[in-house]
């Protein structure tokens, strides 16, 4: 008892003599305050202003902003964006209401958030809009908002900014697609958003709707974040949704995207980019490539439906590079295409035969994973877009296309675990079709000479767990291969129609290995052998007994050409 009462003494003592030592420096600390409490407040007061620098609110309401839906509120509104700029940046809140606008800019370093019930519309009047600050005139520049050379931008909220585009519907649109003047397309219309060269862009759980042409237009930006954005643009030609341009760092996540023409527009040198968990609808192509050096790009765990202009569509042409782009877990409901990848590069080039010749475009390393589709034979109206949808030929039957032209060679292109029902109904005519020498829009080559995949000028093709089926008779093969090397197709399943000549087509190709090929239903031949120049194709394993021969020779084919072993 005695040594626990000096230990406890001793420890108090410790603590005490502690205290002590730590007196002189705490008080040497607070000395300002307590010996002069006027100085140290004055301190205080001095830096308070500093320390909210970049993190203050700016209401609209403040700048006088009416939020009445009448009232144009663009002066206002760009007065809070200036102000917050000015402090280094903050949050500039757009609360409940109906604010209307013309042109407004966003700079670094400013978040526009807009209130659950704040809406940003439109103004009808094409004179309180311009081209925004420093953006660049491509597919037009007059902009609702928009922010050049700027960081640190971000715009969020559950609000809505609405572009009033019905407003501006004149039923003519840019005019840039195949046979068109562009010198004629209507680009005096806002877009609802640009962006061009900015850093750090984010975009989360906002409302963007009824553009006046484009929606979202991502130019040259570096380090680019949409999250949870939801797009219902319908009121307009030219309806897109995200639209990039050589944009790089770019991520796009659960966002839902309802419009009318290219729902995820990828032009130019896109790098770095990922697309996921996100669902797509539109008249025409959801993700859509075009020109510049594509690359190092995946889209995966997304939804497409009722999508009536090939869901995938990439046209590489000269001096392009499409390089290391994976599609994975894909469902596609009601769609026409579904896929098409093209490769030319004397496509709208200069054809005078004194210039150099173009620099050829290349294709390469592109795979489809675990992919799930329903394709409807034709195109079909949405019922929500006010003016009838026209569909071209072309566009009617579709399949899976990879077509490079002329002597130009896509090469190792894999489809793995895809699952496709085709509507069917494809005619003697359209199986003995000649795909014209051409890769431009998908319903450019007409309707394919197969039903399931039609594959020209590649080198390096994989098909592995592959299913093809139809809902009603189609009188193509299920498979066309045309100047093809080094395959193997691992897999294959396939309908057969016992009224067509066969289930599968090959001319000029060369190096085939299939194994555990089976054939659904009647056929009257597996193979149909186009051609002398064939070589080195081997058909391994499998059930095929379902085809009454398993070869059939056409126009000169040569049975040396092929090995069946079952």
């Amino acid at each position: 008892m005695k040594k626990s009462a000096a230990n406890a003494n001793h420890s108090n003592l410790s603590r005490r003599k502690l205290l002590m030592h730590s007196v002189p420096p705490i008080a040497a600390s607070l000395g300002v305050a307590l010996l002069n409490p006027m100085t140290a407040a004055a301190q205080t007061n001095a830096t308070s202003a500093e320390k909210l620098a970049g993190a203050r609110v700016f209401n609209v309401h403040d700048f006088g902003a009416t939020g009445d839906g009448v009232t144009l509120d663009t002066m206002a509104v760009q007065a809070a964006i200036d102000a917050c700029f000015k402090d280094k940046g903050g949050t500039v809140l757009i609360p409940a209401g109906t604010f209307m606008v013309g042109t407004i800019e966003l700079k670094s370093n400013v978040t526009l958030r807009l209130a659950a019930q704040g809406r940003l519309l439109g103004s009808e009047k094409p004179e309180h809009y311009k081209a925004g600050n420093g953006i660049p005139p491509g597919n037009g520049n007059i902009v609702m908002i928009s922010a050049a050379n700027a960081e640190n931008v971000t715009i969020e909220g559950a609000g809505t900014i609405d572009g009033n585009g019905a407003k501006f519907f004149t039923g003519r649109g840019d005019m840039t697609g195949p046979g068109q003047n562009s010198a004629e397309g209507y680009f005096q219309r806002p877009h609802l958003m640009v962006f061009y060269k900015c850093t750090n862009l984010t975009v989360r759980n906002v409302f963007l709707t009824a553009s006046a042409y484009h929606c979202t237009r991502i130019l040259e930006c570096n380090r680019v974040f949409l999250d949870g954005v939801r797009i219902y643009n319908r009121s307009n030609l030219n309806n897109d949704g995200f639209h990039l341009n050589s944009s790089q760092y770019v991520h796009i996540i659960n966002c839902d995207v309802v419009c009318q023409d290219d729902a995820c527009a990828l032009f130019g040198s896109n790098k770095f980019v990922t697309v996921t968990n996100c669902t797509f609808s539109t008249r025409w192509s959801v993700f859509r490539f075009g020109g510049g050096e594509a690359e190092n790009i995946t889209i995966n765990n997304c939804v497409i439906y009722d999508t009536y202009g090939c869901p995938i569509k990439m046209r590489c042409g000269a001096r392009s590079r499409f390089e290391n782009i994976t599609f994975a877990n894909l469902v596609m409901k009601n769609v026409t295409g579904p896929i098409t990848i093209g490769l030319d590069s004397t496509r709208r080039n200069n054809t005078n035969s004194t210039a150099s010749p173009p620099v050829k475009g290349i294709v390469r390393n592109i795979a489809f994973n675990g992919i799930r589709a329903t394709v409807v034979a034709e195109g079909r109206q949405h019922p929500d877009l006010p003016w009838p949808q026209k569909f071209r030929p072309g566009e009617t039957r579709h399949c899976i296309v990879v077509n490079g032209v002329g002597d130009e060679i896509i090469e190792n292109v894999t489809f793995q675990d895809i699952h496709v029902m085709y509507e069917g109904g494809g005619t003697v005519s359209e199986a003995a079709a000649e795909v014209p020498q051409i890769a431009g829009e998908y319903f450019e080559i007409g309707t394919p000479p197969a039903y399931g995949l039609y594959a020209r000028n590649v080198r390096g093709i994989t098909l592995n767990n592959v299913r093809f089926e139809v809902a009603k008779p189609d009188l193509r093969p299920a498979l066309v291969f045309d100047n093809v090397s080094d395959a193997t197709v691992s897999g294959l399943s396939a309908c057969g129609t016992a009224t067509a000549k066969s289930l599968l087509r090959f001319k000029n190709t060369h190096d085939v290995l299939m194994t555990a090929t089976r054939v659904m239903t009647p056929a009257a031949s597996l193979l149909d052998l186009v051609g002398p120049i064939n070589s080195g194709i081997t058909i391994d394993g499998g059930d095929i007994s379902k085809a009454a021969k398993p070869l059939t020779l056409s126009d000169g084919g040569l049975a040396k050409a092929v090995r069946i072993r079952t």
